[in-house]
């Protein structure tokens, strides 16, 4: 498990390889990934946007952005958590992602919470000692 915190916020990672809907002979490797964003603050804020920094094993870096998450924008109040699990695929057998949350509060403040940098390890993944 990975975590953050950041702006009072906790932004849990769970990431897992997706065997089943892998095909290494076509270079092809898919994780899900499951978060848990928890509100520690005593703010109620929304979760507007995401913006991931995605990195397979050769470097190559690919950048996402959109609105809130698995089509939702969810609101925390304060004690209040979100959690939900989305995937991403590589043509590498191992990768990293890493991000951050847009958020608005109640009373129009922005600030960015941290989604800590996860790896994305397979069992296809050969590491080698130089």
């Amino acid at each position: 498990m990975y975590q953050a915190i950041s702006h009072k916020f906790r932004v849990t990672v769970q990431p897992q390889f997706l065997e089943g809907q892998s095909n290494p002979a076509d270079d092809k490797y898919v994780w899900a990934y499951t978060i848990t964003v928890e509100n520690l603050s005593r703010v109620t804020a929304t979760l507007k946007t995401r913006h991931w920094v995605i990195t397979d094993a050769l470097g190559r870096k690919q950048e996402v952005e959109g609105d809130g998450v698995v089509g939702e924008q969810p609101t925390l109040a304060p004690g209040e958590s979100f959690q939900y699990t989305s995937g991403c695929p590589l043509a590498t057998p191992s990768g990293m992602m890493m991000g951050a949350y847009g958020m608005v509060s109640e009373d129009g403040n922005r600030f960015a919470i941290d989604i800590p940098a996860f790896s994305l390890d397979s069992p296809y993944d050969r590491h080698s000692v130089n």
